[in-house]
């Protein structure tokens, strides 16, 4: 009967210490996610207001000034359309490399659980 109760002791100590680990990898990757992307930071902000304010105004120029400036400003938006756009397919690749460092990561952590596994039966 002790022996039961040293043994329940173990494992509850043994979860314990797993559940601690899993808590510090949660927050770990917490950061890396943050660091990637999960949040937009200030230099994002400022990058897109910057876009929205060039698009704006040459949109009222286009409008409001004469015929020689209207071609140009239309120009300028399309420009900065492209500009955003080649940005944005920046951004995304950068959070599909982070997404196949993690679906590798799984695979070697899968292959290394497989192979001791096969130990364990062995």
């Amino acid at each position: 009967m002790a022996e039961k109760h040293e043994n329940i002791g173990d494992e509850i100590s043994d979860l314990k210490r797993q559940l601690e680990h899993f808590q510090q990898e949660k927050e770990r990757i917490r950061t890396i996610v943050g660091q990637i992307g999960g949040v937009p930071k200030l230099r994002t902000k400022l990058i897109n207001a910057i876009f929205l304010v060039i698009i704006v105004a040459s949109v009222t120029i286009s409008i409001t000034g004469g015929d020689k400036l209207r071609l140009l400003m239309i120009e300028l938006a399309m420009v900065t359309i492209s500009l955003k756009i080649i940005y944005m397919m920046h951004l995304q690749v950068r959070l599909n490399h982070f997404q196949f460092w993690i679906l590798s990561s799984i695979e070697w952590r899968i292959t290394e659980v497989t192979s001791l596994v096969k130990q364990l039966e062995k």
